[in-house]
Order: C-alpha cells, then structure tokens, then sequence
C-alpha cells in the first residue's frame, strides 16, 4: 500500500507541476487541478477498497498520513477555485477585504476544531483507532455530517478533518499572497534590522538536488503537501540558482554503481564528527 501510494502521489504531484506551468490564472489552474485530484483520488480509492490491510497500525497510517495528502490537495483547489470564482470586482480595498474574509473563515474552522488540531499537531496517538479506523467512529466526539454520506470503506471519522486542516494551511498561505500582491504599492516602514546576508549555494547541483528529494520524500514541507517543484522552486529562489532538469539529474542519482546518496551520506559522516568534536570539548 505505502509503494502504490507514495508512486500515486508523485504521478499527481507531477501532473500538478505541468500544470502550473502551463497555467497561469487561478482559475484555470484550479479547475485542470481539480479533475486531475479526483482521478487519483478514485484510483487510489479503487486500490484501497480491494487492499487488505495487515493490521490497524497500517490502517491507522493509510488514513491517517497518505489519503489526507491527496484529499487535501482537492480541498484546496477545489477553495482557490470557489474562491476566486466569487472574488467581487472592484478596487483592491473590497478585494483585500474579501481575501481577510475568506482567512477568518478558516480561523472559525480552527476554533471549532481546536481540539483535534491539538491533537494532530501534538502527534497523540491514543485515540487513533477510533479516529482513523473504519467503522470506529464516536458520536460523542465532533463528527463531520459529511462523514454520513461518504463510502465508509474509504473513510474514517477523521481523515476528512486532518485532510482541511492541511488544505486549510495551504489556502492561507495563498490569501495571505494574495493580499501582499494588492499591498504591494503601500510603502512599508524601514525596518531597524540588520540585512540578512545573502546565502549563496556553493556546493554542487547535483548535491542540492539529492537533497531536495531528500527532504520532499520526507514530506517536511507543509505536511507533506507541497509538490516537488513547488519545493524546487523554493530553492532556486532562495539560493538564486537554477535547477533545471532536475527529475533527470534525479535519474542519472538513481543510477549510480555506488553509493546512490552521496552527499546525503557525507553530510551524516561529518555532522557525526562534528558531534564528536563537541563531546570531547
């Protein structure tokens, strides 16, 4: 199940890529998002009905940190496109207001659900059975009517839930992008901190790339939505540095005859001596 999944995500984290790429407008991009999210959503839903799990814990991580991914991915879309479908027109004092809106939606859906955030963010594990297991659900605790009409063996209590609070995070990230796009002219006041110096990438961009992938694979990115070239992008903003054709630098890492994480492994080697080092001083 984990293989198939993590397979899955990458084909719709790539497919996702394109089509930023290719599409500019929120819309546009939100709309194409959306069919491609629900067709892998389907496949992955179609797989899980015939799978068998081995036991709960695999259950418990199936509904609990691989289907929110890709449901949180179609949440957020599904917002930005229902969002920007009803942004009014006008000045971009009535858009700006719009957009805090929209963001105090998302604080009342905090405040409701405040509880079961604690819980997730806390990494609690005691009420995981009843939480992320089919057919384990309390009426007792806050229950989504949602849940009721949904396919049951595809859902648990909770994954819907844990799904918004992720799409949650990605979609004020976007207002709050937004609403400094409309501020952009406001002159800001001169700030009595030292400037940051500029961290330049010295190393190579093989190195980088092995890293990123690292690090994606990881899912340390917003919860482990964030699609790779989202990521890439991060950095080659960061760094000033392009990284292009970076999925066939990936391959040639993949088809090393020796060590596959070089630099992955000499990054431990070192952090190790440099451990070392300090325990002696």
């Amino acid at each position: 199940m984990k293989l198939f999944s993590q397979s899955l995500l990458l084909e719709l984290e790539n497919q996702l890529d394109i089509i930023h790429l290719e599409m500019k407008e929120p819309v546009q991009f939100a709309e194409a998002a959306i069919k491609i999210s629900i067709s892998i959503l389907e496949r992955l839903k179609t797989y899980c009905i015939k799978y068998k799990f081995k036991d709960k814990a695999e259950e418990i991580e199936f509904f609990k940190n691989i289907k929110p991914q890709f449901a949180a991915k179609l949440i957020y879309y599904n917002e930005i496109y229902t969002i920007e479908t009803s942004k009014p027109y006008g000045s971009n004092k009535a858009v700006r207001k719009y957009y805090t809106t929209e963001i105090s939606k998302l604080k009342t859906f905090f405040n409701d659900n405040q509880e079961f955030y604690r819980y997730y963010r806390t990494k609690i594990q005691c009420l995981d059975i009843t939480y992320f297991v089919r057919g384990k659900y309390d009426v007792k605790l806050t229950l989504d009517s949602f849940y009721f009409q949904t396919d049951q063996r595809f859902s648990t209590s909770h994954d819907y839930k844990l799904a918004k609070i992720l799409a949650n995070t990605l979609i004020k990230s976007y207002l709050e992008s937004e609403i400094k796009k409309l501020e952009s002219n406001i002159v800001v006041a001169a700030t009595t901190s030292l400037p940051c110096k500029k961290q330049k990438w010295t190393g190579s961009k093989v190195e980088l790339i092995e890293m990123i992938y690292a690090l994606h694979t990881e899912g340390v990115f917003n919860n482990g939505t964030s699609g790779l070239k989202e990521v890439v992008s991060f950095f080659e903003s960061t760094f000033d540095i392009e990284l292009r054709q970076f999925n066939r630098v990936f391959l040639e890492i993949r088809n090393r005859k020796t060590e596959r994480t070089k630099f992955l492994n000499n990054l431990k080697n070192k952090l190790m001596i440099r451990m070392e080092i300090a325990d002696e001083n």
